[in-house]
């Protein structure tokens, strides 16, 4: 999020039979031919992220800080028992929700929070199983260290590898933003830790007395999307930006990222970030960069079926920007920009491919939406 932010609406979504007859879809033009947007399920509160469990049910996160299945057909649970408090203020919140990779068999999930500390909020993660209408067995792993935010850049999304470890993007808090480039601490960082929260030995800074063990990359400011790559493996990440200078890393361990010495945008005031350059020695450079900034959310690789035009592309959604960006990629250069929905005039937080191939999106306001992309009729 940007300049303008969110306010926190205080109310309670009941659980009801909300289902595409919420609204007629409405039809856009694209390069794979004529798309339809369905609302599945409507009465969310700024929902902020969604997961699919085996069944097509849907796990959606809601920033007040409650957690609902959705079914299919779009009914909405009761909010799941059993989730801890969270720092509602501003950009806090809940956040994030991702499966295990075993969670056919174990029933674990993770999922990522703003937690109540010493009058702020800290980015936490915290895994659970999911029982009958609750969470059972909650268990915070990871709890971030650094200066606590008032309520801006947690950062906040998941994203597990194929050996399981867990990378978690942070932000660093807007006000802290030095906090970035301090090897001493948490904030503008991403993380990578085991499923019991424990540092793998084989991290970037492991055994340096001048580092945090669990860091895997810094300098970097608000990153809202992240998703491991479907044949390399690797991580790929997008944060805002301040005023242009949105980025899309491929992180690699112990690398520099640069915030806040080096950006291709501005301050909101107009005056310039750091250096005022968008490149130095011994720190990073994007593959993609936004000026004027999109404010990206969300994050995911298509490898379905339904839009067969569209695979391999990377889809982001985009808050200020209202739209869903689709990026053709060529190995690891973005090679086009795709810009779509940009009629629906709604902030898209999370962008998530389905069991059908269909792309899943939420919607960011106090009137939050689950909506599902796919070929016109």
């Amino acid at each position: 999020m940007h300049k303008a932010l969110a306010v926190i609406v205080i109310s309670i979504a009941l659980p009801s039979a909300v289902g595409p007859s919420i609204a007629e879809a409405q039809t856009f033009k694209s390069s794979a031919g004529n798309i339809a947007v369905e609302t599945v399920a409507g009465g969310l509160v700024n929902p902020w992220a969604l997961a699919f469990l085996p069944d097509g049910r849907m796990l959606v996160t809601e920033r007040p800080g409650r957690m609902r299945i959705v079914t299919p057909d779009g009914k909405l649970s009761a909010p799941l028992g059993g989730v801890p408090k969270v720092f509602a203020v501003s950009q806090g919140g809940l956040l994030d929700v991702v499966l295990d990779r075993g969670f056919a068999g174990n029933k674990t999930i993770y999922f990522c929070f703003a937690e109540p500390s010493d009058g702020g909020g800290r980015t936490a993660l915290a895994r659970a199983t999911l029982g009958e209408g609750k969470l059972d067995g909650v268990k915070v792993i990871y709890q971030q260290k650094g200066p606590v935010s008032s309520g801006n850049h947690f950062g906040c999304r998941i994203a597990q590898g194929s050996d399981n470890n867990l990378l978690l993007t942070q932000g660093e808090h807007f006000t802290d933003r030095n906090e970035a480039q301090k090897l001493t601490s948490d904030l503008g960082k991403i993380v990578r830790i085991a499923p019991d929260g424990s540092v793998p030995k084989d991290n970037p800074f492991v055994g340096r007395n001048d580092a945090l063990p669990e860091i895997w990359s810094y300098g970097h400011r608000n990153a809202q999307g992240a998703a491991i790559h479907p044949q390399s493996g690797k991580l790929w990440e997008h944060e805002h930006g301040a005023k242009g200078g949105d980025e899309i890393n491929i992180p690699q361990p112990g690398k520099n990222y640069g915030w806040p010495v080096i950006s291709f945008g501005v301050n909101y005031d107009g005056t310039p970030v750091g250096s005022g350059k968008s490149s130095m020695p011994g720190m990073e450079q994007p593959i993609k960069y936004w000026v004027p900034s999109i404010a990206p959310s969300g994050m995911a690789f298509y490898t379905g079926d339904l839009f067969p035009s569209w695979k391999g592309s990377l889809f982001v959604g985009a808050l200020a920007g209202q739209m869903l960006v689709r990026l053709t990629l060529d190995g690891e250069k973005v090679t086009g920009e795709e810009r779509l929905l940009q009629g629906l005039r709604e902030r898209i937080r999370d962008v998530r491919m389905g069991p059908d191939g269909a792309l899943y999106l939420v919607t960011d306001n106090y009137a939050g939406r689950v909506l599902k992309v796919l070929p016109a009729k």
